[in-house]
């Protein structure tokens, strides 16, 4: 499909259209035909922009009084004077006033009134003058709402469900955060969509699950589905911190006075010991996908190392199991939004995801294919469904090799133990590069040369069983593509992309507000191996995966693994390995111990997402294969620095 570029100049533009052209253009039932696409046809300069504060019902702070959660909007002027409603793209998020949003750290900026002046991001820019208004919601303790953060609860996710409701004339607002004169949103037909990146997207999934009418569909990029999955995986740690270090950390100043006891209740709520509670109930969505109403087009990159991709995968998966209306894309970067590694492709996809899904154009976007995946630095492939038709689990075996450590992965069930010493001074890359060598953090174990490519796509489980010698104990489990390739730099700072300084416009600008972003460019590096999946656990959760207990030494324990979703090609002469090891190093933290761990290899196995199956790797692994090239081949990227505590920076 061709790219259709949607680039304005630098200066402002202003565009008048009469009612006939809007007419023509953007309804529905057009007298020359049903419209395939939204145009700018209305005036961006001229465009409304006014706030508004929703009672959320709720009291957070305690004080009284029900919390209101400021709107800001902004909306083309022309459609209420010719009598026609429009629909909405709103981004509900705790950053735009704290640390700010995209690239380039956009903050919102008002007026002597207070009315917008600056919207983060390039929404409001394009899509205002192509008949859509724009809505951005601060959330509940931030910026100019009242009420306290709760870091994904039901004060965050009733900050947006509020004023979609407001949309649709179901919840009461007013003209400002303290006074008594209403205001009704009459120039809307409700119909919202919502969007955002991290945090953002998270608020977009937890609003989805709560079943709300009007909410047609949302885009979440690189989005949180269940928090604890965000911090913690299987009872080990991925941060050395809370969900009450990250609500300080955007919380407004009058909230930080009003907030002490939802900070408690956070603390409270989620011990470090990693034990599942009802806090994390709450704020699990993925229990929820049942009730999700809205189409979804989930957006996330494979190597995001901040918001893991076991939350996209888990919920992909549920929505499936519900029939959800599904679009993906999977690129090769870190925590990246698609504006900045696939610009023109995102604009115009997104821009005909909207058209359909919220003006009901019949533009073929649901008929095309469903997931696109990036393979090389700005090479993408695409499925018509995700995963692929012909995916089964295939369960690889470990074996011993003739060096300790050193085993083979294959078909067949072995006999056979190996040892690993957890040292939290290393991991996942140390791993990998040594993965030919004896080490005792690590055990290895590799498939033969494969003589034609193998795709992974889903998610892996890999169980363990597992006898230590102390009574605390962490697990890395990891899959390796060994073989030179050049990929996504996802380890450096910028996850990927490199910033230019150059730009381009998208959309319509004003004097406060311009439509022109800086451009990126991919990040490479060329690589010796890449490793495309991982996960973690705490051994003593093997019985129950929400609450762990001390370990015995000397007694063996088989726990199995949730390994990060992946979309990935290991190429023909390439080989794959399973890496089982102890702490990663930044990944997660290491237990109050350094055990060694005895492997069980007749009790230990991966089980994979394979295109074609078992008998696709039984094809590639059929005889000697390419032998792996002895020239000097790179290492892999640069070990991952410590792990993100902000998600959405």
């Amino acid at each position: 499909m061709p790219i259709r570029m949607r680039c304005t100049t630098w200066r402002p533009l202003t565009v008048t259209a009469t009612a006939v052209l809007a007419a023509a253009l953007l309804t529905p039932a057009a007298a020359h035909g049903a419209p395939r696409e939204s145009r700018p046809v209305y005036s961006y300069a001229n465009a409304v922009r006014e706030a508004v504060w929703v009672d959320t019902g709720l009291d957070s702070d305690g004080d009284g009084r029900t919390d209101r959660v400021a709107a800001d909007i902004v909306r083309p002027r022309e459609p209420a004077r010719q009598g026609r409603k429009i629909p909405v793209i709103m981004d509900a998020s705790p950053y735009y006033s704290c640390c700010g949003r995209g690239n380039e750290s956009q903050k919102k900026t008002y007026d002597a009134n207070g009315r917008v002046v600056g919207m983060p991001l390039f929404y409001d820019n394009y899509f205002v003058p192509r008949g859509y208004a724009f809505v951005g919601v601060d959330l509940a303790g931030t910026n100019r709402s009242d009420g306290c953060v709760d870091v994904g609860g039901r004060f965050d996710v009733r900050s947006a469900k509020a004023v979609i409701d407001w949309l649709n004339g179901r919840a009461r607002a007013y003209t400002t955060r303290t006074g008594s004169t209403t205001v009704r949103a009459d120039w809307t037909n409700g119909r919202t969509g919502m969007i955002g990146k991290s945090w953002d997207g998270t608020v977009a999934n937890g609003v989805a699950a709560t079943g709300v009418k009007g909410l047609r569909t949302i885009v979440p990029i690189s989005a949180i589905s269940s928090w604890y999955d965000y911090y913690f995986a299987q009872g080990a740690p991925l941060y050395d911190s809370g969900p009450d270090w990250l609500s300080g950390y955007v919380e407004s100043p009058d909230a930080r006075t009003r907030c002490a006891a939802v900070q408690r209740k956070l603390v409270d709520g989620a011990p470090r010991s990693g034990d599942w509670t009802p806090l994390w109930t709450e704020r699990d969505y993925v229990r929820h996908a049942d009730r999700v109403r809205a189409s979804v087009f989930l957006v996330h990159g494979l190597q995001d190392l901040n918001v893991r991709t076991k939350n996209f995968g888990q919920w992909w998966d549920a929505l499936a199991r519900n029939g959800v209306e599904r679009k993906i894309w999977l690129s090769q970067t870190g925590h990246v939004d698609p504006f900045d590694f696939r610009r023109g492709a995102w604009v115009d996809t997104l821009h005909r995801w909207f058209d359909h899904e919220l003006l009901g154009y019949d533009n073929g976007i649901d008929r095309a294919p469903m997931a696109d995946v990036e393979r090389h630095p700005d090479q993408w492939e695409t499925s018509k469904t995700w995963p692929p038709r012909g995916t089964a689990t295939a369960t690889l075996r470990p074996a011993p090799g003739e060096r300790a450590g050193v085993g083979a992965l294959g078909l067949r069930r072995s006999r056979g133990t190996e040892t690993v010493t957890d040292d939290p001074r290393r991991g996942e890359t140390d791993w990998a590069a040594q993965i030919d060598t004896p080490t005792p953090d690590k055990a290895g174990f590799v498939s033969r040369p494969l003589t034609r490519d193998l795709r992974l796509s889903g998610s892996s489980r890999v169980t363990v069983t597992a006898t230590p010698t102390t009574s605390t104990a962490h697990l890395s489990a990891v899959l390796v593509d060994l073989g030179p390739d050049t990929i996504r730099d996802y380890a450096d700072a910028a996850e990927g992309i490199t910033t230019l300084t150059d730009r381009t416009c998208w959309g319509a600008s004003t004097a406060g507000d311009s439509a022109c972003f800086k451009e990126t460019r991919a990040k490479k590096a060329a690589v010796g191996h890449t490793v495309l999946s991982r996960g973690w656990a705490d051994l003593g959760t093997y019985a129950d995966a929400g609450r762990g207990v001390p370990l015995t030494p000397g007694r063996a324990y088989t726990i199995t693994l949730d390994l990060a979703a992946t979309d990935h090609v290991v190429p023909r002469g390439h080989r794959l390995a399973l890496i089982v090891a102890g702490t990663d190093k930044d990944l997660v933290d290491p237990p109050s111990t350094t055990p060694t761990l005895t492997l069980d290899l007749a009790r230990t196995s991966a089980r994979v997402p394979l295109v074609g199956g078992a008998a696709a790797f039984a094809r590639a692994t059929a005889g000697p294969g390419p032998a792996p090239s002895t020239a000097r081949t790179p290492a892999g990227v640069r070990a991952p620095g410590a792990a993100h505590r902000i998600p959405g920076h």
